[in-house]
Protein backbone atom coordinates (compact mmCIF):
# COMPACT_ATOMS: atom_id res chain seq x y z
CA UNK A 1 0.00 0.00 0.00
CA UNK A 2 1.35 3.31 -0.89
CA UNK A 3 2.58 5.84 2.02
CA UNK A 4 -0.39 8.22 1.04
CA UNK A 5 -3.10 6.25 0.64
CA UNK A 6 -1.84 4.04 3.93
CA UNK A 7 -2.34 8.15 5.71
CA UNK A 8 -4.86 9.40 4.20
CA UNK A 9 -7.21 6.09 4.76
CA UNK A 10 -5.77 5.51 8.12
CA UNK A 11 -3.98 2.13 7.75
CA UNK A 12 -7.63 0.80 5.30
CA UNK A 13 -10.16 2.70 7.94
CA UNK A 14 -11.77 4.64 5.33
CA UNK A 15 -12.84 1.28 3.25
CA UNK A 16 -15.21 0.00 5.82
CA UNK A 17 -18.33 0.46 4.96
CA UNK A 18 -20.83 1.61 6.23
CA UNK A 19 -19.94 5.53 7.18
CA UNK A 20 -16.58 5.50 6.36
CA UNK A 21 -16.25 8.86 8.08
CA UNK A 22 -18.04 7.31 11.05
CA UNK A 23 -15.37 4.78 11.14
CA UNK A 24 -12.63 6.93 10.48
CA UNK A 25 -13.90 9.23 14.04
CA UNK A 26 -14.47 5.83 15.94
CA UNK A 27 -10.82 4.73 15.19
CA UNK A 28 -9.48 7.74 16.39
CA UNK A 29 -10.94 7.69 20.10
CA UNK A 30 -8.64 4.98 20.84
CA UNK A 31 -5.68 6.33 19.22
CA UNK A 32 -6.37 9.50 21.08
CA UNK A 33 -6.62 7.99 24.05
CA UNK A 34 -3.29 5.91 23.59
CA UNK A 35 -1.63 9.46 22.66
CA UNK A 36 -2.83 10.82 25.87
CA UNK A 37 -1.39 8.22 28.01
CA UNK A 38 1.34 8.46 26.30
CA UNK A 39 2.24 11.81 26.55
CA UNK A 40 -0.52 13.80 27.82
CA UNK A 41 -2.42 16.95 25.90
CA UNK A 42 0.61 18.23 24.40
CA UNK A 43 1.19 15.04 22.24
CA UNK A 44 -2.28 14.86 21.27
CA UNK A 45 -1.44 18.61 20.19
CA UNK A 46 1.76 17.92 18.48
CA UNK A 47 -0.36 14.65 17.01
CA UNK A 48 -3.07 16.63 15.92
CA UNK A 49 -0.96 19.23 14.03
CA UNK A 50 1.08 16.22 12.41
CA UNK A 51 -2.02 14.64 11.20
CA UNK A 52 -3.02 17.78 9.79
CA UNK A 53 0.16 18.48 7.69
CA UNK A 54 0.41 14.32 6.75
CA UNK A 55 -3.29 14.88 5.66
CA UNK A 56 -3.21 17.88 3.48
CA UNK A 57 -0.13 16.01 1.41
CA UNK A 58 -1.61 12.56 1.84
CA UNK A 59 -5.03 13.53 0.12
CA UNK A 60 -3.27 15.91 -2.23
CA UNK A 61 -1.31 12.61 -3.33
CA UNK A 62 -4.13 10.35 -3.53
CA UNK A 63 -6.66 12.53 -5.49
CA UNK A 64 -4.76 13.79 -7.84
CA UNK A 65 -5.87 14.07 -10.96
CA UNK A 66 -9.27 12.81 -9.92
CA UNK A 67 -12.33 15.08 -10.35
CA UNK A 68 -13.54 13.87 -6.69
CA UNK A 69 -11.22 16.23 -4.22
CA UNK A 70 -12.57 14.37 -0.96
CA UNK A 71 -13.13 10.72 -1.88
CA UNK A 72 -15.02 8.97 0.99
CA UNK A 73 -12.04 6.49 1.90
CA UNK A 74 -9.65 9.74 2.97
CA UNK A 75 -10.56 9.79 6.90
CA UNK A 76 -7.19 10.87 8.02
CA UNK A 77 -9.59 14.67 8.29
CA UNK A 78 -11.67 12.77 9.99
CA UNK A 79 -9.26 11.47 13.30
CA UNK A 80 -7.85 15.06 13.02
CA UNK A 81 -10.66 16.80 13.55
CA UNK A 82 -12.35 14.24 16.19
CA UNK A 83 -8.88 14.47 18.48
CA UNK A 84 -9.34 18.66 18.69
CA UNK A 85 -12.76 17.59 19.52
CA UNK A 86 -11.29 15.49 22.36
CA UNK A 87 -8.41 17.81 23.23
CA UNK A 88 -10.82 19.53 25.76
CA UNK A 89 -10.81 16.27 27.69
CA UNK A 90 -7.30 16.13 27.22
CA UNK A 91 -6.09 19.27 29.03
CA UNK A 92 -9.08 18.88 32.39
CA UNK A 93 -7.79 15.27 32.75
CA UNK A 94 -4.07 16.21 32.79
CA UNK A 95 -4.96 19.45 34.99
CA UNK A 96 -7.34 16.88 37.20
CA UNK A 97 -5.13 14.23 37.59
CA UNK A 98 -7.89 11.90 36.57
CA UNK A 99 -7.65 9.37 34.46
CA UNK A 100 -9.04 10.05 30.82
CA UNK A 101 -11.26 7.18 30.36
CA UNK A 102 -13.21 8.99 33.79
CA UNK A 103 -14.40 11.59 31.21
CA UNK A 104 -16.41 9.34 28.86
CA UNK A 105 -19.43 11.62 29.00
CA UNK A 106 -17.18 14.35 27.30
CA UNK A 107 -15.94 11.61 25.02
CA UNK A 108 -19.57 10.72 24.21
CA UNK A 109 -20.70 14.52 23.68
CA UNK A 110 -17.21 14.79 21.68
CA UNK A 111 -17.76 12.25 19.11
CA UNK A 112 -21.49 13.32 18.52
CA UNK A 113 -20.51 17.17 18.45
CA UNK A 114 -18.06 16.17 15.75
CA UNK A 115 -20.17 14.14 13.83
CA UNK A 116 -23.01 16.17 13.78
CA UNK A 117 -20.45 19.29 12.76
CA UNK A 118 -19.26 17.36 10.19
CA UNK A 119 -21.91 16.17 8.35
CA UNK A 120 -24.30 19.46 8.70
CA UNK A 121 -21.49 21.31 7.59
CA UNK A 122 -22.33 24.70 9.54
CA UNK A 123 -21.07 28.13 8.36
CA UNK A 124 -17.11 28.07 8.10
CA UNK A 125 -17.26 24.14 8.16
CA UNK A 126 -19.08 24.28 4.66
CA UNK A 127 -17.17 26.94 3.17
CA UNK A 128 -13.65 25.20 3.96
CA UNK A 129 -15.43 21.84 2.09
CA UNK A 130 -16.27 24.25 -0.69
CA UNK A 131 -12.66 24.93 -1.34
CA UNK A 132 -12.31 21.34 -3.42
CA UNK A 133 -8.78 20.99 -2.59
CA UNK A 134 -6.83 18.93 -0.08
CA UNK A 135 -6.67 22.17 2.46
CA UNK A 136 -10.30 22.24 2.07
CA UNK A 137 -11.08 18.24 2.60
CA UNK A 138 -8.50 18.77 6.05
CA UNK A 139 -9.53 22.12 6.97
CA UNK A 140 -13.62 21.32 7.04
CA UNK A 141 -12.94 18.81 9.62
CA UNK A 142 -10.46 20.93 11.64
CA UNK A 143 -13.20 23.87 12.12
CA UNK A 144 -15.61 21.14 13.01
CA UNK A 145 -13.38 19.87 15.16
CA UNK A 146 -12.83 23.32 16.91
CA UNK A 147 -17.05 24.02 17.20
CA UNK A 148 -17.12 20.41 18.74
CA UNK A 149 -14.66 21.37 21.29
CA UNK A 150 -16.31 24.80 21.86
CA UNK A 151 -19.34 22.31 22.51
CA UNK A 152 -17.57 20.30 25.00
CA UNK A 153 -16.23 23.12 26.88
CA UNK A 154 -20.06 24.44 27.19
CA UNK A 155 -21.32 21.31 28.43
CA UNK A 156 -18.55 20.60 30.86
CA UNK A 157 -19.27 24.59 31.55
CA UNK A 158 -22.91 24.01 32.06
CA UNK A 159 -23.07 20.30 34.22
CA UNK A 160 -20.27 20.68 36.25
CA UNK A 161 -20.02 24.41 37.24
CA UNK A 162 -23.79 25.63 36.95
CA UNK A 163 -25.73 22.11 37.60
CA UNK A 164 -22.85 21.91 39.74
CA UNK A 165 -23.33 17.61 38.48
Amino acid sequence: MRVATFIATVGGVGHLRPAPGTWGSLIALPMAWLIHVIGGPWLLAIAIIAAFIMGIWATSQVTRGSENHDPSEVVIDEVAGQWIALLPLSFGAWHAGAAITALWPGWVAAFLLFRLFDIAKPSLVGWADRRNDALGVMLDDVIAGVFAAIGVVAFAALFHGVLGL
